[in-house]
Order: structure tokens, then C-alpha cells, then sequence
């Protein structure tokens, strides 16, 4: 990178949460194509115990896949082990960004869960918590471990907060009230952020996907007792699932400094959603 006096800049370094598989692991691969480097952060709870003991009752990344992340951009990824609802773990990696890479430029909060199958008044308290603490204050959390250091970083005025949000925070989802529940939130504490960050040059905004490709849509399927994701496309205008790599791509550019101007909005990436 340079600048128009033609001296060169450091690479912008991200950090990325859900970072192991699906979208995260995509944005991981879309910002290293764009030098930057990143902090890949997943719980990499996979096998059938940690994942129930979460509330999380489908399978989870393992550690393996995070390393693999890693080992394919030497020297661009660090990986981090942490669950996004421990926020010291959080505030660890993003002071383990500025430590090893000397700054933070951008984070993305892409770690959620999905869970319900149920109507709202079946839906049991433990599920409930699990998209709350997860979905909610995972996306929290991770604002609250990463805007202080871009804050207080050498480009403010460069810096981006971006929330995986779904088609699923702005219409009523059957049998997934929970779910929809936990991404209108997400929505809504976008919103607050980009106002409580007016003026500092440090923007917010949430990417809104549709139907995509992912191990939660294949999870969405079992609740629904669909054996075949493909049948989600016919919810979507494009007639099609959206691939991880599409939305990955439309995050890295909104954690790039052109990508300020989407300050406070909702990014569609719905494919046309009917949901």
C-alpha cells in the first residue's frame, strides 16, 4: 500500500471472530488477499460435548481448522482460541493485534450460533440464553475489546466495525423467534455504535446475509426437517444460495477505508431474500 506521496504504509491489521469456518474463515482469506493482517478468533468447541454444553447442539469447528487458517497465511494470521462471550479473552486478542502487527484497523464480529425448532413460548430458557450471550453479547463484547484500540490507534479515521447481522434481524422467521430475536439486536447495537462513535472517524455497520452456503444454514435445514439446503434458494430472488466467499468479500470492503461511507447502515447481502 501507498500513499500518494508514494510512501509506504503498514498493512491495516482486522480482527475476525467465528474465524474457523464459513463466512469468518472467508473474510479471514478475502482481508489476507488484501495484505492485511488478522487475529482470527474462534471457541473451536467442536465434538458433541462442548457444543451441547453450549446450547449450540449442532457441530463446531475444531481447533484444527483455525490452525489450518493459520498455517495457510504464514506470517499474515495469528490464531486465537476464545469464546466471544468472555470478554477479557477478547480484550486479549485485540491487544494481541496491536502487540504483534503494532495496530487494529478493523474488526469483525461474524461468531453466532443458531438454534429453535420450537414457537416461542416452547423455546427453552438455556436456548434463549445461548443466542443472547452469543448472538447479542458476543457482538458486544468484541466492540467493546476493539473500538478503544482503534480509537487509540494511528488512523481512527480509517478504523471499521463490522457485525454479521441476517436476513433474519429485520422480518419474523418461523419457529426461529430466538434466533431473530438475537439479530435485531445485533442491528440495533450497530446503530447505537455508529452514533455513540460520531465524529471520531471509527465507523459501524452491519451485513445483513440471506440464505448462504454455511454449517448454520445446514443446522437452519435440520430444525426444519429439511434434508437438502438447496431448498433455500427458492426463498431468494437470485434462485440460489449465496457462497460464504460473496458475503466475505462485501465485508472486506466495508472494513476498508472507502467502506466508512455505509456508516450505521444495514448492508443487505439477502440475494433477494422472501424469506
Amino acid at each position: 500500500m501507498s500513499g500518494a506521496s508514494g510512501e509506504s504504509r503498514p498493512p491495516r491489521v482486522a480482527l475476525v471472530t467465528g474465524a474457523a469456518r464459513g463466512i469468518g474463515a472467508d473474510t479471514v482469506r478475502a482481508l489476507c488477499r488484501q495484505g492485511y493482517r488478522v487475529v482470527a478468533v474462534d471457541w473451536c468447541a467442536g465434538g458433541a460435548g462442548p457444543a451441547r454444553a453450549s446450547g449450540a447442539d449442532y457441530p463446531q469447528p475444531e481447533v484444527a481448522a483455525l490452525h489450518a487458517l493459520r498455517d495457510a497465511h504464514p506470517g499474515q494470521v495469528a490464531a486465537v482460541v476464545a469464546d466471544v462471550r468472555d470478554r477479557a479473552a477478547l480484550e486479549a486478542a485485540a491487544a494481541l493485534a496491536v502487540e504483534r502487527f503494532g495496530r487494529l484497523d478493523a474488526a469483525v464480529a461474524a461468531a453466532a450460533v443458531i438454534a429453535g425448532g420450537r414457537p416461542l413460548w416452547e423455546t427453552p430458557d438455556p436456548e434463549l440464553r445461548t443466542l443472547w450471550e452469543i448472538d447479542v453479547l458476543g457482538v458486544w463484547n468484541t466492540a467493546a475489546a476493539t473500538v478503544p484500540r482503534m480509537l487509540g490507534g494511528p488512523d481512527p479515521g480509517g478504523c471499521r466495525f463490522v457485525a454479521v447481522a441476517s436476513a433474519a434481524g429485520t422480518r419474523g422467521l418461523f419457529h426461529l423467534a430466538g434466533y431473530g430475536m438475537a439479530k435485531h439486536a445485533v442491528i440495533g447495537l450497530v446503530r447505537g455504535l455508529a452514533a455513540d462513535l460520531a465524529g471520531t472517524g471509527v465507523t459501524a455497520v452491519a451485513v445483513s446475509p440471506g440464505s448462504t452456503r454455511t454449517a448454520m444454514l445446514a443446522a437452519t435445514a435440520a430444525l426444519y426437517g429439511i434434508d437438502d439446503v438447496e431448498s433455500f434458494a427458492s426463498s431468494q430472488l437470485n434462485g440460489r444460495l449465496i457462497e460464504p466467499s460473496e458475503i466475505a468479500e462485501l465485508i472486506a470492503f466495508h472494513c476498508s477505508r472507502a467502506g466508512g461511507v455505509a456508516n450505521g447502515s444495514v448492508v443487505s447481502a439477502e440475494g433477494g431474500f422472501r424469506g
